[in-house]
């Protein structure tokens, strides 16, 4: 099972999504996370429906999407008995990972100077929901929340009255990744300088730090950018369209692609309306109207094959249910198998990286379930009691 990240300990304070997730991330490179919860455990053990297993010991869902690749130890902080395995851990391990408001760890007695006292090596990451400073630096943070807050509804959804959230919390899953990529590189400096260092990340900077091309339309041209449904602001054809039995999307992304398009479909490639890329935009209503009238002639799996032919690149909108049982989700190690305690053999929604030819994402050759409520606490605390080799 090792990794990339072999050899580093992980110690996770963090609950619910961000912190988690970014633990998670860790864990898929190898490295070993000891996920520290409370006495009640992560608040995402009860976040449901759905749960499953049996009804005397329900396993929510929602907790084995973010907790794969972990170790599970119970401890109350305000403890004496807590704080001091929580030293102990600190002492051995490499990386800590917490997303409390700010200021909670610092009351718990954990600052990050204390931290640094107890181990100079050690990387710490701290995730919030707005920043650790500034005005409003210690709002909690809540995924739907920031999303609103930077800017993403604003420019999603059918039109600029009705604004919408992403169908997952990509706030803090975004943070998570960001987070993730902050600490490998603190690692990295580590090696050079042996001295860790405290990495930060938010929701809100995590949300407009991928504002892309929808930022400096407005910090370069002044353009605020508005929801337009399923079509690219920038870019037509670019988006959903329909055929007779369904909708099909196109990504026409280059002025020779939209030559072949239209030639393709009996459009005039040379209609002063559509001409160039910027009159299509202007004229993006009656472009979709167009688009949608001769696409309306074709059933989708037939019209896909014909967009295949002549290199426009398309596909279709699919369910969950058919993304995991498709062939190409499943060839890219996206779905990893898992034995879980309780549940026996699960899949799980798989690492995004895959190193060299490992036919699960990740970094090891096989994966850990979610642990259960302390499963790993004595066995922990067996360890801490060991030597360190170091």
């Amino acid at each position: 099972m090792r990794g990339p990240l072999d050899g580093i300990t992980v110690v996770d304070l963090s609950r619910a999504l961000a912190g988690p997730h970014a633990a998670m991330l860790l864990g898929d490179m190898g490295a070993r996370v000891v996920k520290v919860e409370s006495p009640t455990g992560d608040d995402t053990r009860g976040w449901g429906p759905p749960f499953v297993g049996p009804d005397d010991d329900p396993v929510s869902t929602y907790y084995l999407s973010c907790n794969r690749n972990k170790e599970s130890i119970v401890l109350d902080l305000k403890s004496d008995d807590g704080r001091d395995v929580l030293t102990r851990l600190v002492r051995r391990g490499d990386v800590l990972v917490e997303n409390f408001r700010p200021g909670v760890l610092d009351r718990l007695g954990f600052d990050v100077a204390h931290l640094h006292d107890l181990n100079p090596g050690l990387v710490v990451l701290s995730i919030s929901g707005f920043g650790h400073d500034g005005p409003e630096g210690g709002r909690a943070g809540y995924d739907q929340i920031a999303q609103g807050e930077a800017g993403l509804m604003s420019v999603t959804g059918p039109d600029a009255d009705t604004p919408q959230r992403v169908g997952v919390p990509i706030g803090d899953l975004l943070a998570g990744l960001h987070g993730a990529f902050g600490v490998a590189a603190a690692l990295r400096e580590r090696e050079l300088t042996g001295r860790g260092r405290v990495v930060r990340t938010s929701l809100l900077a995590s949300v407009v730090g991928v504002h892309a091309f929808q930022g400096t339309a407005y910090t370069v041209a002044g353009q605020v950018g508005r929801a337009q449904g399923n079509h690219h602001p920038s870019l037509a054809p670019y988006g959903l369209f329909h055929a007779a039995d369904g909708p099909v999307q196109v990504a026409v992304g280059s002025q020779g692609l939209w030559v072949r398009f239209a030639q393709a479909f009996g459009i005039d490639p040379d209609d002063p309306l559509l001409a160039t890329n910027a009159a299509r935009v202007a004229h993006r209503e009656h472009l979709v109207e167009v688009i949608d009238g001769v696409f309306g002639a074709w059933r989708a799996e037939a019209l896909l094959a014909r967009l295949a032919e002549v290199g426009i690149p398309a596909g279709q909108v699919r369910t969950l249910e058919q993304v995991y049982d498709w062939e190409q989700t499943r060839s890219q190690g996206l779905v990893v198998p898992v034995e879980h305690p309780v549940l026996g053999t699960i899949e799980l929604p798989g690492p995004a990286i895959r190193l060299d030819d490992n036919a699960y994402g990740g970094g090891r050759e096989t994966h850990l379930p979610p642990p259960g409520l302390d499963e790993h606490g004595a066995a922990i605390r067996a360890w801490l009691d060991e030597p360190d080799p170091a």
